[in-house]
């Protein structure tokens, strides 16, 4: 089998980067080698990783975590590159199913895995987001719209071909951009659920909240230079897009109602929170095999309630960034 070098681009992971590199060193793969490509921390994150003797460690000038992955692979020795994320625990199978995905593929392929669908020990914000992305980057298995950076496997000849992950680019979504330039150049994006990392989450309402207007408000501004606003794409999922939709046409109708009167304002309400049970029936599928009906329920309160808002005030903003700023 060919050597595989885990990549982990970390910036002041003191608090995962311990775990992390526990998980990756127990997975039950003989062939692999681990670099850690730290992108100028000024916590204990070095200091943790000297403690792992075995793990190749680059101590890079802060440059973002495109330009800390870049150096990683560039500093890997392994003829197959798996890109995860400090925050993210590698399955004891990953590193293995990886290797069998890899196997007599071309050269042109590129898989992808994703987060467990539970999330163990996580609160429910976690457990939320895990199922939430696992269930969205798994729709497509065939055809992924891209691969995220937290589970990338790729031959380590095609990256350096390719140009890597580009650095001077908006930050959460350059694995985005990367996985659409390959796919355009030729490239054959897969998805293999079996390749699973565990996401140490640390959530809490605010931060769960702040992640989603990030996030919404980036991908906005790169959906619209790639003018593929309306795809369903990953976590920028039909279902996300519709519950933003619904909420925000609902909260226009109540407004109606409280300030002009007249009931017809209530009658669409019925009809909008169906379809938006039936777009995201799948998803909701998922938060129950996660965790049950305990987190079913308030997942579904939370999507249909609250998670929608940062999403439309991130998209928003991003369509008022987008035309000074662009995707830079």
């Amino acid at each position: 089998m060919p050597l595989i070098s885990v990549v982990i681009p970390v910036l002041n992971g003191r608090l995962t980067m311990r775990q992390c590199l526990e998980a990756a060193l127990a997975s039950d793969f003989d062939d692999f080698e681990v670099v850690v490509s730290d992108d100028g921390s000024s916590d204990e994150t070095v200091a943790i990783v000297k403690q792992f003797p075995t793990v190749k460690l680059l101590e890079n000038a802060h440059g973002g975590a495109a330009a800390a992955r870049n150096a990683g692979a560039s500093a890997a020795t392994g003829e197959i590159l798996f890109f995860i994320d400090a925050d993210c625990l590698l399955e004891p199978d990953a590193v293995r199913n990886a290797a069998r995905a890899m196997a007599g593929v071309d050269p042109l392929t590129v898989v992808g895995g994703t987060y467990t669908l539970a999330a163990p020990g996580e609160n429910f914000f976690g457990k939320f987001q895990s199922a939430f992305i696992h269930h969205s980057e798994t729709k497509y298995v065939r055809a992924p719209d891209y691969i995220a950076s937290h589970a990338l496997v790729m031959r380590n000849d095609t990256f350096q071909a390719t140009g890597g992950f580009p650095e001077r680019f908006m930050p959460i979504i350059e694995d985005v951009e990367y996985a659409h330039r390959l796919r355009k150049t030729g490239h054959h994006l897969v998805m293999d659920p079996t390749i699973l990392v565990r996401h140490v989450f640390h959530f809490s309402l605010r931060r769960s909240l702040r992640n989603a207007f990030k996030k919404s408000r980036f991908w906005t501004r790169y959906s619209l230079h790639n003018k593929d606003v309306f795809t369903d794409s990953g976590t920028a999922s039909f279902e996300l897009k519709t519950a933003t939709a619904v909420l925000g046409l609902s909260l226009l109708l109540l407004a109606g109602f409280f300030v002009l009167g007249g009931s017809f304002w209530l009658w669409p309400l019925p009809i909008l929170w169906i379809a938006n049970v039936v777009v995201s029936f799948g998803l909701l599928r998922a938060f129950h095999r996660a965790g049950g009906s305990g987190l079913l329920w308030p997942a579904m309160l939370y999507l249909f309630a609250v998670y929608p808002i940062p999403v439309g005030l991130g998209a928003v903003i991003g369509i008022l960034e987008y035309p000074r700023k662009g995707v830079l």
